[in-house]
């Protein structure tokens, strides 16, 4: 929908149209509550971003419909194949997680999107308003005003009003900005190149974990014969070329690229960032813009969805009158800074896992003993996101 044809007032409104805007749209929609989704993209970003879906995200996306078109489109994870310097660990298989999803789906981010947005454009053709910029907000005591600029020709500009404003607009999100949210962290030593490629290897549908001393590299299926590496580095690279990260590749585990068709290459550091709270009266944080953790173990994306799908039952009783936005937010705040803080707990131990050592034998030690011991159910349940909100670790 074009911005001429905003209404004046929303019940909801929704900054990003990303994977965690377009699904709490969805699920407002699902539950008659009217919205919008400003998004000022024009267009879709194509390159592949996060990856991985977990079984309980899968979960989620079975209440609005999607969990079969999603899984239809991806790559079913079973397994992952872990290795040392010079042996294999062991495997960590997802079979033993609870069902119906006993794996962790491999499925761009971009295809994910475009999945979701055609839900939400089948449910409310309207919702989604693209090259809509928020330049400005201003919250009262009954609603918050917001001032929007065309990203488009022409330059256009309007005013909008809403009774409640979710911010979903990623790590640098305008509305927590806007809106005086303090967000406090760090940034961590930890940097890497990444680059997909045709796939030459024999591990099939399985990703593999290669843990060697001079650090991580990891190996994803992307469907259409594709595969992505991910690989641990020194220092920041800023300008990746593929010999580098071949060149890593070879050294460390033996495996030639040179043959191989580069689709993508990028490199990127890793932070730590929480916003405190995640709440302020009538306006809330959702996904990036309300937590950064680290990317090692994919857990961003699903922890976005989970912050969306609590929000919307906040938002419910909000719209409803059956509740105080102050004391939902108080609640919202409280239980999704929790989960973040345990999932940046775990990415975390990843990160630790995949670091370069002198001294690599009490590490792969420990994770011989997660992936050949009883603790390989476990340890399936937390790489999947299993207990978020109730284990410990």
């Amino acid at each position: 929908m074009s911005m001429n044809k905003l209404n004046k007032a929303y019940p909801v409104a929704i900054v990003g149209g990303g994977p965690v805007g377009l699904f709490l749209a969805i699920l407002l929609r699902l539950r008659n509550i009217d919205c919008v989704v400003l998004e000022k993209r024009t267009s879709r970003i194509t390159h592949s971003r996060s990856l991985g879906i977990h079984p309980v995200s899968l979960e989620l996306m079975e209440e609005i419909g999607l969990a079969n078109p999603l899984i239809e489109e991806g790559i079913k994870i079973r397994r992952g194949m872990a290795w040392s310097d010079h042996k294999k660990l062991g495997v960590l298989s997802f079979e033993s997680c609870p069902g119906p999803y006993r794996f962790v789906l491999s499925l761009p981010q971009y295809k994910t999107e475009q999945l979701l947005e055609n839900k939400l454009n089948n449910i409310d053709p309207r919702c989604l308003v693209r090259g809509a910029r928020l330049a400005g907000l201003k919250q009262n005591r009954t609603s918050v005003d917001l001032s929007i600029q065309s990203e488009g020709r022409g330059g256009q500009s309007c005013s909008i009003r809403c009774n409640l404003l979710v911010g979903c607009d990623g790590n640098n999100s305008f509305v927590r900005n806007a809106a005086g949210f303090s967000f406090d962290g760090k940034q961590y030593p930890d940097t890497y190149v990444m680059g997909d490629f045709s796939d030459n290897t024999d591990l099939g549908n399985a990703a593999g974990i290669f843990l060697h001393s001079a650090g991580l590299i990891e190996s994803f299926p992307l469907g259409r014969e594709r595969r992505r590496w991910v690989v641990k580095t020194d220092h920041f690279i800023p300008s990746p070329d593929r010999t580098t990260l071949e060149t890593m590749i070879r050294r460390r585990i033996n495996h030639e690229l040179s043959g191989t068709t580069n689709y993508m290459l990028s490199s990127f550091g890793v932070q730590k960032y929480l916003a405190n709270p995640m709440a302020n009266r009538r306006i809330f944080l959702a996904g990036d813009a309300a937590h950064i953790i680290s990317p090692i173990g994919g857990q961003g994306m699903n922890l976005g969805w989970f912050d969306a799908h609590a929000l919307s039952g906040h938002l419910k009783k909000m719209i409803t009158g059956k509740a105080d936005p102050a004391e939902q937010g108080e609640q919202y705040s409280a239980s999704r800074r929790r989960a973040a803080r345990k999932a940046a707990r775990r990415a975390e131990l990843n990160m630790r896992l995949g670091r370069s050592s002198l001294f690599p034998y009490p590490k792969n030690g420990l994770v011989w003993l997660m992936l050949n011991t009883p603790l390989k159910r476990l340890m399936a349940q937390v790489f999947t996101m299993r207990g978020l909100d109730k284990w410990p670790i």
